[in-house]
């Protein structure tokens, strides 16, 4: 098994979508072909992938779809995080069926109960561990940290909803008997100063490992990601224009 991680692939295939991202850079002209190019080159199909976030410009499902078909026919198994662009990202039940299919049963007592059955390939993650033999990869999107410049009322609130998100994936991982824990999330763990917050407070309570993010583009930018290690747990940036489109192999 081999596990890599890119964040902010922001495609946009959608007829009348038109996000170039070049703005931050050289690096990200035809970005998506050097993605396609390095992706194709490195992954096998019995691959992992972790996608953190900003998958798509697409403001609905149906615009999103195009960027995700594309996504799909690549190799490797998905495992898709949100990002803060990610606005056409929905519920648990309308995107494990826009890959997967749902069935009928009957429960111990007779009665019928629908399942859907996911694409093993499409993982959209809701507060939620996805395991990889003993390994779990628990995540959320995370928010701008206390001490982040402008933080304010309406911040906390979100920040304090996305702490209780990931905590719900670290427990869902654990409960799943996971050895190890790789951690998820769209937004820098920290502030632009690195200190604690309650991010990192979770990924170091849950014993994770190694914890990859995205959001952060152009070179000034980068320089506000904490990575190295933090209390026992090592962080890395994997936004696609820091990879320079090719996804960072983990294990």
């Amino acid at each position: 098994m081999r596990l890599f991680a890119i964040g902010d692939t922001h495609l946009s295939f959608a007829p009348g979508v038109d996000k170039p991202m070049d703005v931050f850079g050289p690096e990200w002209e035809n970005h998506w072909q050097k993605l396609y190019n390095n992706w194709t080159e490195e992954i096998n199909d019995d691959d992992y992938v972790i996608v953190a976030g900003d998958l798509s410009w697409g403001l609905g499902i149906q615009e999103a779809k195009y960027d995700l078909d594309w996504l799909r026919k690549l190799p490797g198994t998905k495992i898709f995080f949100k990002g803060n662009h990610d606005l056409w990202w929905t519920s648990h039940r309308v995107l494990d069926l826009l890959y997967g299919e749902e069935i009928e049963t009957l429960n111990d007592f007779g009665h019928p109960v629908k399942t859907i059955i996911r694409d093993p390939k499409m993982n959209f993650m809701h507060n939620e561990a996805y395991l990889i033999g003993d390994l779990a990869i628990c995540g959320t999107r995370g928010w701008n940290c206390p001490g982040t410049e402008g933080f304010d009322e309406h911040d906390k609130k979100i920040y304090a909803r996305e702490l209780l998100r990931l905590r719900a994936s670290l427990e869902d991982g654990k409960k799943k008997g996971a050895k190890e824990i790789i951690g998820v999330l769209h937004y820098p763990p920290t502030n632009d100063k690195h200190q604690v917050s309650g991010f990192t407070e979770l990924m170091t309570e849950y014993g994770v490992k190694t914890c990859v993010y995205g959001h952060l583009h152009g070179k000034e930018k980068f320089k506000r990601g904490l990575q190295g290690v933090l209390n026992g747990v090592e962080y890395k940036l994997v936004s696609l224009d820091y990879l320079d489109a090719r996804p960072m192999r983990l294990k």
